[in-house]
């Protein structure tokens, strides 16, 4: 097949900032210290509690959007290496969520904030999920308890757990969910936010130069406002005022500032938390010593606006960790929030966002589509490939194409449209990229490059059920461009598919919409497929759309099997 680059669309940031570069690679991890220096990374692993069997595709893979939401579909794990953890020590391994989340298209607010739980509170662009400043565990009057329940004094995610983050600021919990609480800086570094990679330690630093632009989107945040890397425009609704790093508005309350001095006792919760949490400042904590040092809780933390200075003068971002101001991608403005470093990179409280959202929370895990929607992407085994600009030289032609991992690949070439040549057969990629060189003399022609299998992976869907799953087999499972056949749909029995004869509102494989479409039975639909002469080849997401039950008839279902077909 001829390999062409999908078609370009408007820009909205709310479905184009997500990074999906990296949607065919694998993710991987570095095991122990040793390997992250040697670089020998591993794409399966497994503690014996989180297991990846099979690799897994990095961060997000599927991108939907509706007037209202916006969907994602993610593997939660990072696009660059992640780990080491605690040298290996650290009990807890990544893996495959097969998360689907959705946030709001409009953020709305009422002037009610509300408290940020514990799990996900949002998406990084990358696909790893984002968790609030929390490390689960809050002094209950006694104690330290875990569960992350009702409680007035909260330990600090980056001061209590930093020593098992790895060198991305990352890591994850027993359910095996990679996170981060804190600055993403393997994150901003793939997104060129002013951050340096060492090759040799495999580590990450704040560029020692002169600020040149504002941060990126680096996430959204369920009530969907986006948060930038820490650096914005020096006045929040100027473009032209220069570019520094934002400040936070919180103090440590060591008596600077106009703090109180927790020198030995806790024994009233700050203004801002007595706004979060609508209660009275007198809240006894425990004392302030070695077990329990100042800064071990967010509460430790006083907010700079109650104790007389200005926002937008002595600092820049409110107790919610945003503001209202002018950014590349909302030239008019909007809310955003920031991530909060010091000068030298190292992570400042409150990190991402604050105790509490701005806006209204309403993003959320999902089990299914419920809406018609826009595909905006698609990737991994189902990622279009596309051709690089062929390198010729010496009648030598090199083609580097982008390609799934775990894939390989035919190459053939004609100089005649009618007699086609096997160059190659079982090109491998390496990584999300394939590449062929034709030595031999007469090379010059026309070419054309053919997936002809894939490795076994972890799929992004699958038991978090919905909008990816519905569909056990389809048969014919390939077929060549320019031709018309029926493809046969198998429904999986156990999602319960509309009964026989029920209409069907589509059939689509890929870009193409069958025709003729057939409730067989209840477990089989047929439709009629003509693949275009000029289609992109590869894996292709097969996609079975029924209206919702009599009465609710926009209340669509649907069913997909992602690299269900191979365009040949």
């Amino acid at each position: 097949m001829l390999l062409v680059s999908a078609p370009a669309r408007a820009a909205d940031p709310r479905t184009d900032s997500w990074l999906t570069t990296w949607s065919a690679k694998y993710a991987r991890i570095y095991t122990t210290d040793l390997n992250k220096t040697s670089g020998v990374s591993v794409t399966t692993w497994s503690n014996g509690t989180q297991v990846q069997a099979t690799p897994a595709y990095a961060g997000v893979q599927e991108i939907y959007s509706s007037p209202t939401w916006v969907y994602i579909r993610s593997t939660g794990l990072g696009s660059h290496i992640m780990g080491p953890w605690l040298n290996g020590a650290f009990p807890n391994l990544p893996k495959n969520q097969k998360a689907f989340y959705r946030i709001p298209r409009t953020p709305a607010t009422n002037g009610v904030h509300t408290l940020t739980g514990l799990g996900a509170i949002g998406y990084f662009v990358d696909g790893v999920a984002m968790f609030d400043s929390r490390d689960g565990f809050y002094w209950n009057g006694t104690a330290e308890a875990g569960g992350g329940g009702t409680g007035y004094w909260n330990r600090e995610a980056y001061v209590n757990e930093g020593a098992t983050f790895d060198p991305g600021y990352a890591h994850q919990e027993n359910t095996g969910n990679h996170h981060y609480h804190a600055n993403p800086v393997a994150l901003r570094h793939l997104l060129g936010d002013h951050v340096d990679f060492n090759p040799a330690t495999k580590t990450y630093s704040e560029s020692a130069g002169a600020v040149t632009k504002h941060s990126p989107i680096l996430g959204w945040v369920r009530d969907g406002f986006p948060i930038y890397g820490p650096y914005g425009y020096s006045v929040s609704n100027n473009a032209a005022s220069g570019i520094r790093r934002m400040l936070s508005g919180f103090q440590l309350r060591n008596g600077s500032r106009g703090t109180d001095n927790l020198t030995t006792t806790r024994t009233t919760i700050p203004q801002w938390a007595v706004r979060a949490y609508g209660v009275a400042s007198t809240q006894s904590g425990p004392p302030v010593n070695g077990t329990y040092p100042l800064n071990r809780y967010m509460e430790d933390n006083a907010f700079l606006g109650d104790l007389g200075y200005a926002m937008g003068v002595e600092f820049d971002l409110d107790e919610y960790n945003g503001r209202w101001c002018v950014t590349p991608e909302f030239p008019a403005g909007a809310y955003a929030y920031f991530v909060s470093i010091s000068s030298n990179g190292t992570p400042v409280y409150p990190y991402n966002i604050g105790r509490s959202f701005y806006g209204t929370p309403n993003g959320a895990a999902v089990t299914t589509l419920t809406e018609s929607v826009t595909t905006n992407f698609v990737g991994g085994a189902s990622a279009p490939q596309t051709l690089g600009q062929p390198s010729v030289g010496g009648g030598n032609v090199t083609l580097v194409w982008s390609a799934a991992e775990g894939g390989t690949y035919r190459v053939e070439s004609t100089t005649n449209f009618t007699a086609w040549t096997t160059n190659a057969t079982n090109v491998a990629a390496s990584g999300n990229t394939a590449r062929y060189t034709n030595n031999s003399a007469g090379s010059l022609g026309f070419y054309k490059i053919a997936r002809t299998a894939l490795a076994t992976y972890d799929p992004v869907s699958g038991t978090t059920g919905g909008g990816g799953t519905g569909i056990l087999s389809v048969s014919p499972t390939s077929g060549n461009r320019g031709t018309t056949f029926t493809l046969t749909i198998n429904l999986d029995p156990t999602v319960n598919p509309p009964p026989q004869n029920a209409p069907i509102n589509s059939v689509t494989v890929g870009t193409i919409t069958g025709t003729a479409n057939v409730h067989v039975s209840q477990l089989q639909v047929t439709s009629s497929i003509t693949i275009p002469a000029g289609a992109a080849t590869g894996g292709q997401t097969v996609t079975v759309i029924f209206p919702g039950p009599p009465g609710n008839p926009g209340a669509i279902v649907t069913y997909t099997l992602p690299a269900g077909f191979t365009i040949n």
